[in-house]
Formats: structure tokens, C-alpha cells, sequence
């Protein structure tokens, strides 16, 4: 775990230019997606926020090179910290706001559990596998991220006790979406989740709650994430 959290001598005015042409891209790739999104660009408050969060600081010291690359890395345990524009359009695809309350389903590395914290006013995050999520906390914690709790835990029965929540992310593909986060969302609420079978085609889907409990669901573009375990 040190490797992750021992940052070391880097270049901090090299990262920020490097993060300035991570976000050009991603925005560039807004504009290729609208047909399928709907979204143009960013939002201005997630533009800022992937501007700010310092990726490097989410992957393996051995990646750092790669940080601010527009794809996935792998982070240990078989599984990956996400593309950096899937990060972002998740993100503006539940509207965040400040004050609002977050749940993030598969904590991963911590990043989007960051970027989602640069905006809103709390984010409670769940990852399986407890070597991941502890390491994920601590990185956060160095990092600053005060607003952001994490616990190891199954992804599939949310956090009950922290419930209701104005948006949820979910970010490894499960074959449907789960009933007990759809009712831990608040009415008027967003739900954004891969939907399709680890080795078969996905989709990023956005779902909205209506005031009498049903919802609304959108499918957004193809995809190819993890997939979500249940936990034992």
C-alpha cells in the first residue's frame, strides 16, 4: 500500500498541465458522443472538478505516467480505475449539486469518489474488496477529501442507513438494476449504472425516480466495465 500513498517528488506544475489536456480531451469527446448522450460538454462544476482532483494520486506509483491518459489502468485485484471521460460524464449524467448527498457503488481506487466529493456536499462509497477499500480511504483521507466515507460491504444492498440519496453511481455493470438502490434513491433522484453481463455487450444507463416511486430509464452509449459482485 505504500507505493499508493507515497506520492513523492513529482512535478506538480507537470501534472496540472497534464490534467489541462486530459480535460480538453475529454471534452472533445462530449462533442463526438452528444448524438448518443444528449450532453454537448461538460458541466461547468465537473469541468472544475477533474481540473482539480489530482489523478495520480488514485493510481499505482508504477501508472503514474499514465495518469492523465484518457483510458482505464489497472489497479491490483483485477480491477481498473475508470476512463477519465466515463468518470466525468457518470458525473454530469446525476446532475450533481452542491449540498446534495451521493452514493457511489464500487469504490475502486477512490477517484470518483473524489471527483464526485469536489462537488457535492457528501459521498458515502461501498467497495467488496476490503484490501481496495481501505486503500482507497487512506488515499482519500491524504488527500483531503474529508466529505467521502467508505465502507467494504456489498454493493448490491447500498447503505441503508445513510439513505435517501439525491444520486447514485454505479461504476461495475450488473445484469439489472438493483431494487434496494433504486429505493434508496429520493424521488426526483438519478441513478447512473452499466447494465449487461461482464463478457457481453453494456450500457451506461441513467434512471430517474418519479414522485410515486417508478422510474424513468435512458440508455446513454456502450460501455465495458467490471462486474458487480454480489457480496457473501
Amino acid at each position: 500500500m505504500l507505493a499508493w500513498l507515497g506520492i513523492g517528488a513529482a512535478d506538480a506544475q507537470d501534472y496540472a498541465l497534464q490534467r489541462a489536456r486530459m480535460v480538453a480531451e475529454v471534452e472533445a469527446m462530449y462533442a463526438d458522443t452528444r448524438a448518443q448522450t444528449g450532453l454537448a460538454r461538460m458541466s461547468p462544476e465537473v469541468r472544475a472538478a477533474l481540473g482539480r482532483v489530482e489523478r495520480h494520486r488514485f493510481v499505482p506509483a508504477g501508472q503514474r505516467s499514465q495518469a492523465y491518459r484518457n483510458h482505464p489502468l489497472p489497479i491490483g485485484a483485477g480491477q481498473t480505475i475508470s476512463q477519465p471521460y466515463i468518470v466525468a460524464l457518470s458525473t454530469d449524467l446525476i446532475e450533481p449539486r452542491p449540498g446534495q448527498t451521493v452514493l457511489e457503488i464500487g469504490t475502486g481506487s477512490g477517484y470518483q469518489a473524489a471527483v464526485l466529493a469536489d462537488i457535492v456536499a457528501q459521498v458515502y462509497t461501498i467497495e467488496l474488496i476490503e484490501d481496495l477499500g481501505r486503500a482507497a480511504a487512506a488515499r482519500l483521507a491524504a488527500a483531503g477529501y474529508a466529505n467521502v466515507e467508505v465502507r467494504i460491504g456489498d454493493g448490491y444492498a447500498g447503505w441503508p442507513e445513510k439513505a435517501p440519496f439525491d444520486a447514485i453511481i454505479v461504476t461495475a455493470a450488473a445484469p439489472q438494476v438493483p431494487q434496494a438502490l433504486v429505493d434508496q434513491l429520493k424521488p426526483g433522484g438519478r441513478l447512473v449504472i452499466p447494465l449487461g453481463a461482464s463478457h457481453a455487450a453494456q450500457e451506461l444507463v441513467v434512471l430517474t425516480k418519479r414522485a410515486d416511486g417508478s422510474v424513468v430509464q435512458r440508455r446513454v452509449l456502450p460501455v465495458r466495465f467490471v462486474p458487480l459482485v454480489p457480496g457473501k
